[in-house]
């Protein structure tokens, strides 16, 4: 069925409306997503009621950022298997919406193994749902854990390679509570550092061509009450020469088996300036982001978004225009070609350190990151 657009709750400065949330209202199961495109203008949520409508709602980045994906993709199995609707096809589309972020398609998959372990263990369509939605609510609540645990060893991490606090953080693109079960990745980072008094000023990166920072990062630090100034894209650098930046942080979508990172366009050249300038470039993700299967940073499959994003403007008030053109102002001539991948690729040798929930990875190696997701998997066994 179509997506539906319901007010936003009457909510305090402090608070926000969740990133996502399953709700079961009389008229049937739905998955409830803040749109991301609406931001900072309006909270607006939209309510999926089947898979195509979270496909959707996927590929024009009204739910984005690669942990959260994992659990829509999750929930989005659940959905399809709760209304009685074709799981494998679901599964399939929703695996395949965006290719890059691998939490995708770790998310539909384990929602997709409970259902069919459900079913193969002599449970019924009602059994197996029950189980793909749990699958879900537990990936959901995983990632929450996740997020808390990145945020104190990032800190810790920073505390050891910049003693005496008062950091200065630069970022990219959006890595908060809109992007995770709970409250990030590098933003949680981020925060920590100021809830313990410690962060001087957040650089905040307005990361064209769909300003993820501008729209989204700003409006996390403004209602956490962060230090934070908005820059260009192109103004990082300057900021680098003057000495005004302590720690790079940002998120990541793929972590390739040799510690290649795939995150929003524009981080590899903050990890070249970070590396010339003798500052700290740091990653932080959950262990689902790191892909054993994906040797390295060449096989990472970065998407390639439509040439409108570029040659257009879209307000924020109005949804985005997915994959048509038409839908914001023209600043270029018609016809103007545009090169937009929505990825670029870091290798190893420029990142200081991976962050995740089981520890920090530094220097960044095959070894030592195969090493990390080892004992992370023992345990989690035990």
């Amino acid at each position: 069925m179509a997506d539906q657009y319901v007010q936003p709750h009457e909510e305090s400065q402090s608070s926000q409306t969740p990133a996502i949330r399953w709700e079961e209202p009389p008229e049937g199961p739905v998955l409830v997503l803040l749109d991301q495109t609406r931001l900072p203008a309006e909270e607006v949520e939209l309510v999926c009621t089947d898979a195509p409508a979270l496909v959707q709602a996927i590929r024009t980045l009204a739910v984005r950022g690669a942990p959260l994906l994992g659990i829509a993709g999750a929930y989005g199995v659940a959905l399809a298997a709760v209304r009685g609707f074709d799981v494998e096809e679901a599964a399939d589309a929703l695996a395949s919406a965006r290719p890059t972020a691998v939490n995708l398609a770790y998310g539909v998959g384990r929602a997709r193994a409970a259902y069919q372990a459900a079913l193969a263990g002599g449970g019924g369509q009602e059994q197996a749902a029950t189980a793909a939605l749990a699958a879900a609510r537990a990936l959901h609540k995983q990632d929450a854990e996740a997020s808390a645990r990145m945020a104190g060893h990032g800190l810790a991490l920073l505390d050891e390679l910049l003693p005496g606090g008062n950091h200065r953080i630069l970022t990219h693109c959006n890595t908060g509570a809109l992007v995770s079960g709970g409250e990030g990745t590098a933003f949680a980072v981020a925060l920590a550092a100021h809830r313990a008094g410690k962060l001087r000023r957040l650089w905040v990166d307005e990361t064209r061509p769909l300003l993820q920072g501008a729209r989204l990062t700003a409006y996390e630090a403004a209602r956490n009450g962060m230090p934070y100034t908005l820059l260009t894209d192109n103004a990082a650098g300057s900021l680098f020469a003057a000495g005004e930046v302590d720690a790079v942080l940002i998120g990541a979508d793929r972590i390739a088996a040799d510690g290649s990172v795939a995150n929003k366009v524009g981080s590899y050249p903050l990890a070249v300036l970070a590396r010339y300038h003798h500052v700290p470039f740091i990653v932080v993700a959950p262990l689902t982001t790191v892909d054993p299967d994906t040797p390295d940073g060449a096989s990472i499959e970065v998407e390639q978004r439509a040439g409108h994003e570029v040659t257009e403007v879209t307000v924020p008030q109005a949804p985005m225009a997915g994959t048509e053109a038409g839908g914001g102002i023209a600043v270029a001539p018609l016809g103007t070609q545009a090169y937009n991948p929505a990825f670029d690729v870091t290798p190893p040798g420029l990142v200081t350190a991976i962050v995740t929930e089981q520890g920090a990875v530094s220097p960044v190696t095959a070894e030592a990151l195969a090493d990390l997701c080892a004992r992370s998997r023992q345990v989690t066994i035990s």
